[in-house]
């Protein structure tokens, strides 16, 4: 477990930052298309759907839908 723990931590700033990543070029493509938006909105509008994501992922992973992947 303790080498697992050390993998990710020595990935987790490439995680963070391919995260953010993803994030920030969501909300650039919302001011192209829609330039008159709120910007505070549509952050928390893509907040809303990554979370979404993130706990599908989450009940997935206790289905054990990742087991042996």
């Amino acid at each position: 477990m303790k080498a697992m723990i050390k993998e990710f931590e020595s990935r987790r700033g490439e995680i963070e930052k391919a995260l953010e990543l993803l994030f920030k070029v969501n909300m650039k493509i919302s001011d192209w298309d829609i330039p008159e938006a709120d910007d505070t909105e549509a952050a928390t509008i893509l907040l809303a759907i990554l979370q979404e994501k993130l706990d599908t992922i989450r009940e997935d992973v206790k289905s054990g839908k990742f087991k042996n992947y």
